[in-house]
């Protein structure tokens, strides 16, 4: 196995991105039974270790670690005891963790209730008890976002598609967090209500994509999108940058999201999901929610900048 990492290391980074390209589903396939040899996953992250570009110039910012303590991953269905806390003091989080960015950040976990449903009325359950808190949050903050995402088992074969969005998980706040095993359950008519209300925000990165994904395999849409990523470029007064929602996390709470890749890759039709799986799953639509709750506090570069012309125009 060091014979292949110095091996890689020989190739430039075009090569390498074809051999990544190779490696990712045009050159062989695989046992879903077996799941990653030890051979693929050193080799991806070899692939992952290779150094990017440098960057820009800085602005002079640095960011400061915040460790947050979460609980155990709990499972089960029920209502919260409260539905409605408190928000975090998000600004001064986001203050601190530009303070550092040579630290190596704690792995963000979600802590709350991982509510899991995987047959149709199981999953039809979980969408009312959702659309009943969306109620609630709805008089008392008048809008209401959703961390939302989903996974779907992929490809390693040519001329093989991936397979159908077959998990979709939803959070709604710190504390709980459905994660809905659609493959096995479709989409039941509360979620298509709940997917279909323009007055929900659901929040994630590249979650056009998502609902595309979801209309083709289901026929249902998901409307009131709103993208992470084009969120924090008009806070930051940037047109060209692409935030993954890792970039996002370390960015903007301090956080490093784990992503491994027997995981992220493996299949998410099977039944039951593991809890591996259902904490990959839970902390991503948490991280979407999170993040949201901070880029929204943020004020809007170009408003401010807009605003500021009109006053000095309006003084002269």
């Amino acid at each position: 196995m060091f014979f292949l990492e110095k091996f890689w290391r020989k190739f430039s980074k075009t090569s390498q991105n074809w051999m990544l390209k190779m490696l990712m589903g045009h050159s062989f396939s695989m046992d879903w039974d077996d799941h990653f040899t030890e051979d693929v996953i050193r080799l991806m992250d070899a692939i992952e270790a290779t150094p990017p570009p440098p960057p820009p110039p800085s602005s002079g910012k640095k960011r400061k670690s915040v460790v947050h303590h979460q609980d155990n991953l709990k499972t089960g269905r029920r209502l919260p005891h409260s539905i409605l806390s408190p928000p975090p003091s998000f600004p001064s989080s986001f203050a601190r963790c530009q303070s550092n960015t040579r630290l190596r950040y704690p792995p963000l976990r979600f802590g709350g209730h991982i509510l899991y449903s995987f047959t149709e009325d199981e999953v039809e359950k979980a969408a009312m008890e959702l659309l009943k808190i969306v109620e609630i949050k709805k008089k008392e903050m008048g809008q209401v976002a959703l961390g939302f995402d989903i996974e779907w088992k992929p490809s390693f074969q040519k001329g093989i598609l991936p397979g159908k969005a077959a998990v979709m998980q939803i959070c709604c706040d710190s504390q709980y967090c459905y994660v809905m095993h659609i493959f096995h359950s479709g989409i039941p008519q509360s979620l298509q209500v709940l997917l279909e209300d323009s007055e929900i925000i659901k929040v994630g990165v590249a979650i056009d994509g998502d609902a595309v994904k979801v209309f083709s395999d289901y026929k249902v849409s998901v409307n009131a999108l709103e993208d992470l990523s084009d969120l924090a470029n008009q806070k930051f007064d940037s047109d060209c940058r692409y935030w993954s929602l890792a970039a996002l996390t370390e960015e903007f709470i301090c956080k490093e999201l784990p992503k491994p890749k027997k995981i992220r890759l493996g299949n998410w039709e099977l039944y039951p999901l593991s809890n591996a799986q259902l904490q990959y799953a839970a902390t991503d639509a948490f991280a979407s929610w999170q993040i949201y709750q901070v880029l929204k506090s943020l004020p809007d570069a170009v408003k401010d900048s807009v605003d500021k012309r009109s006053e000095t125009i309006s003084s002269q």
